[in-house]
């Protein structure tokens, strides 16, 4: 327990029950001291009231505070937030954050589950967990109630991508304002999102290099052109006021083309298909074209090469190209002769005679 002055104003600081408490109390320092010492007693007898218990917070109200203060200037996916919390105000709304139980939010996970896959409802309570996280250390309460609330187990291995024949048709019945987008995403692996941010400033035509500054993981990127991308981009008419290559006739960037490209797949027949499965058909065309796990990874942006290894099983001779690599390494050391093979098949299968 102890007092300190800040911006000429004197505070109290002690703990209760574990957690860390601070009290504004003014000018004066016998003051404070008084009421640090009526603390002391009020905790000895167990007699305090805790004021922030008394602060009681709607849901909706805090989801609000943790979007502008915590989510907008940290995260480039704040909106997944907002829409999960869009989701979870349903029921929550006009409950007090204090007043929400674990039993509640075990329930609503049930509830939610019977309506929406398992993993929509571990990133509604993803964000549950956070925001609550963050309550507690900005003190509007005293524990986390999701903490301890399981998330469901999910299968990640869904793994779709078109075959050759697939493509072309695709391509051929795309729209022309949204074929590029297409083409590049085809040709280069990169996320929707920063096909849509690419700006001509970030093409570099003499080195045949598209350069990544805005992605999913914050590191820059650098993603080889080959001829097709490359004479693609030239094609794209440049608009004169956006620094956009791919944008709306008002010069704004897109945000989705949803609606064109699933025109498309149905015009070609192509179902179970979504925009970010063209990473997945770049990815699987390289491994099955022969290039290596760890170029792959490098091209897609993994940081960890686990994220790669789902694509391993689609190389036919993945395997044995690593033992026959394996067996033309050994052949340097040594190449067993026929009579030597010879000797030892018989003297493996002859009994040895015991004296």
């Amino acid at each position: 327990m102890s007092i300190f002055k800040k911006q000429r104003v004197y505070w109290i600081d002690y703990r209760i029950n574990g957690r860390r408490r601070r009290e504004k109390i003014g000018p004066s320092y016998t003051l404070a001291r008084t009421v640090l010492r009526k603390r002391k007693v009020e905790i000895a007898e167990g007699r305090f009231l805790d004021k922030k218990k008394q602060e009681f917070t709607k849901f909706e109200d805090f989801t609000s505070d943790f979007l502008e203060l915590y989510s907008k200037p940290n995260k480039k996916s704040w909106k997944s937030d907002y829409y999960n919390f869009e989701s979870l105000k349903k029921v929550f709304k006009n409950k007090y954050l204090h007043a929400i139980t674990q039993k509640e939010i075990e329930e609503y996970k049930v509830t939610r589950k019977k309506t929406v896959a398992s993993a929509t409802v571990n990133r509604e309570l993803a964000t549950l967990k956070t925001m609550f996280a963050k309550a507690v250390e900005w003190e509007a309460i005293d524990s986390n109630p999701a903490k301890n609330v399981k998330f469901f187990k999910e299968n990640n291995i869904r793994l779709r991508y078109l075959e050759k024949g697939e493509i072309k048709k695709l391509l051929s019945n795309c729209p022309a304002r949204i074929r590029p987008i297409i083409i590049v995403a085809l040709h280069t692996g990169m996320r929707r999102g920063e096909i849509f941010k690419l700006k001509w400033q970030d093409v570099d035509i003499k080195r045949d290099i598209l350069h990544l500054f805005d992605t999913k993981n914050g590191c820059k990127r650098e993603i080889p052109m080959n001829k097709f991308v490359k004479k693609t981009l030239i094609g794209v008419r440049k608009h004169p006021d956006s620094p956009y290559i791919f944008c709306k006739p008002d010069g704004s960037t897109y945000t989705n083309i949803r609606k064109s490209f699933l025109a498309a797949l149905i015009k070609c027949g192509i179902i179970n298909f979504r925009f970010h499965d063209l990473r997945h058909t770049f990815a699987s065309q390289l491994v099955m074209a022969g290039i290596d796990l760890n170029t792959v990874r490098e091209l897609l942006g993994h940081k960890d090469i686990k994220m790669t290894l789902r694509y391993a099983h689609l190389s036919p001779d993945h395997k044995a190209r690593a033992v026959e690599i394996l067996d033309q390494q050994m052949d340097t050391i040594w190449t067993p002769s026929t009579n030597s093979v010879n000797m030892q098949k018989h003297d493996i299968l002859q009994p040895i005679e015991m004296k």
